[in-house]
């Protein structure tokens, strides 16, 4: 049953998974409506699909894959599973056993039901097969690292050895006070490895030493991956001898081995929540820059937008829910910030991106247990060879071939991590392809004569950051909480290094508090990256939030 808040205006600033989220909810839970300011031309945030002459792109990779069964329900109530009706397919949810059948009304809520998502054979989800790998000194190593034969081998007998003793040690002398990044890698894997795997890659990606970097990276992306677990994943693996529920509930994040994927990439489905949006009376304003962000003691107002081609206009509020930036929502509010607010806002750091683009006619590399075969099987390959800036390879083909044009092409991201300072953002998009063909020709990956096209996509502020201010963000985050009726979500609206799933949940928890009538945000906060959801109840609405605060 929809709260009643008649006539009631929710602005929502961006349009990414979690303001999207946040506007479909309120529309199917409450009566009010919905307004979302999206300052681009697209949907989708970084989940967006780019597309170029036919091929497509996701933006930084992403796996449709949680331990949320509110968001995995969610997610198949939009797109059903590709083929679900004439497979066997059965999923597990808290203990019970259900069938992914879209004939069969258990797969998904009742509610939930969308007869065009059904009909529609493109509008739907593909479950993939999950392979990442790490290359270093011109070889593949498995990501996460598997103590195997094959990787042992490769290490070469005296750097094995090292590893282990490295990791005996830190067993037995572990860092008492981990106050860095660095500190918890090497209380976890060893000196020695993460020397070899760890360092410089990760600060490739940030940009600063691990050594600069909090410790709070680390437990939100791997806090549950550790060398042991890494073992008994695979002799679980080894022993298993029925295929496992592609929820994978009890698997660490980054040990699975399937995920659901739209069929023609993440920016499908946000499309089509955003087509829902608008059809169940939800407006969604795009290139919407937000100027000013009006405020009446602890309650805000309106919400300012503009650009250069329209003049300035008011959306009056009655709750807000941003995913913007935090810098730039300090920025936007109309109020004076108190210094030491304002000192933190400006201290906040941010990695931008950009992702390359090539079609190429082959790789150079290939599976050695796969002799003949013309494309490696891999969806990321993390590349940490010296020398290069690129820092990981997406190849779009084994994300979905929808993807891909051309089936006899193979279409592939080359990710780089920089800061808008850096000189490599300033490269055009002709400098910027040069390189990336460069380094991948340099390291034995392709052949630049196989290029034939390329195209080039930056993203500023794709990662918050945890160094800077950021030790000291708990005293921004209380100010703004202290808006009675302004709601932080998302990666950027909360400066957390959210997965999709988890910026998802904090929406779902924002409209649970505003369904509920409670003004405490800490249900938002309490949605942790990399945690096992433990299940509340509030108002009759079902959600999933970590138990720590």
């Amino acid at each position: 049953m929809k709260a009643t808040e008649s006539n009631k205006i929710a602005v929502i600033i961006g349009a990414g998974p979690a303001g999207l989220t946040a506007a479909y909810e309120l529309l199917t839970r409450t009566d009010i409506k919905p307004i979302v300011l999206e300052k681009s031309e697209r949907i989708g945030g970084l989940s967006r699909t780019i597309q170029y002459k036919g091929n497509r792109m996701d933006i930084g990779g992403h796996r449709f894959f949680s331990k949320s069964d509110r968001v995995m329900n969610w997610w198949l109530k939009h797109m059903p599973l590709e083929n679900a009706a004439a497979s066997n397919a059965t999923i597990s949810y808290q203990r019970q056993s259900r069938s992914l059948r879209s004939s069969d009304a258990s797969a998904v809520p009742p509610e939930s039901v969308e007869p065009s998502a059904k009909v529609d054979s493109d509008m739907v989800m593909l479950v993939r097969p999950r392979k990442s790998r790490i290359y270093f000194l011109g070889k593949f190593f498995a990501y996460p690292l598997q103590l195997s034969w094959d990787t042992l081998s490769k290490l070469g007998v005296i750097r094995t050895t090292r590893i282990a003793l490295s990791y005996f040690r830190s067993l037995l002398l572990p860092i008492s006070r981990v106050s860095n990044l660095e500190d918890f890698f090497i209380n976890r894997f060893g000196r020695e490895l993460y020397a070899t795997f760890f360092k410089s890659y990760t600060e490739k990606v940030w940009g600063t030493p691990c050594s600069a970097i909090s410790a709070d990276w680390g437990e939100q992306r791997i806090k549950g991956l550790s060398i042991w677990k890494t073992i008994a994943h695979h002799l679980k693996e080894a022993l298993r001898r029925r295929p496992e529920d592609f929820r994978q509930k009890a698997t660490e994040t980054s040990l699975i081995e399937q995920f659901l994927y739209p069929k023609y990439g993440p920016g499908q489905m946000w499309e089509e929540v955003a087509r829902k949006v608008e059809s169940l009376g939800g407006k969604i304003f795009q290139n919407a820059h937000v100027t000013k962000i009006t405020t009446d003691g602890q309650w805000v107002r309106s919400v300012l937008v503009g650009n250069s081609a329209l003049p300035q206009q008011r959306f009056k509020a009655d709750f807000v829910i941003s995913t913007m930036p935090v810098t730039e929502l300090i920025q936007a509010l109309d109020t004076p910030i108190p210094a030491d607010v304002q000192e933190i806002s400006d201290g906040l750091q941010y990695r931008d991106f950009i992702t390359v683009g090539l079609l190429l006619k082959a790789l150079t590399i290939t599976d050695g247990d796969t002799p003949g075969r013309r494309l490696i099987t891999d969806n990321w390959i993390y590349i940490q060879e010296p020398g290069v800036l690129a820092g990981r390879l997406q190849i779009f083909n084994n994300w979905s071939p929808s993807l891909v044009a051309n089936q006899d092409q193979v279409w592939v991201g080359v990710e780089y991590f920089c800061y808008q300072t850096d000189p490599i953002w300033e490269l055009d998009d002709a400098a910027m392809a040069r390189l990336a063909q460069e380094e991948l020709q340099k390291i034995g990956i392709i052949d630049r004569a196989d290029v034939l096209d390329s195209h080039v996509e930056r993203v500023p502020k794709a990662y918050p950051a945890y160094f800077g201010t950021y030790a000291r963000f708990d005293v921004l985050r209380q100010h703004l909480d202290s808006f009675d009726n302004l709601f932080l979500i998302g990666r950027n609206g909360m400066h957390k290094y959210n997965n999709q799933d988890h910026s998802m949940l904090t929406a779902m928890a924002a409209v649970d508090s505003i369904v509920a009538g409670l003004g405490d945000k800490h249900r938002i906060w309490a949605v942790n990256t990399e945690a096992e959801y433990h299940e509340e109840t509030l108002e009759g609405q079902r959600c999933e939030f970590n138990a720590a605060g």
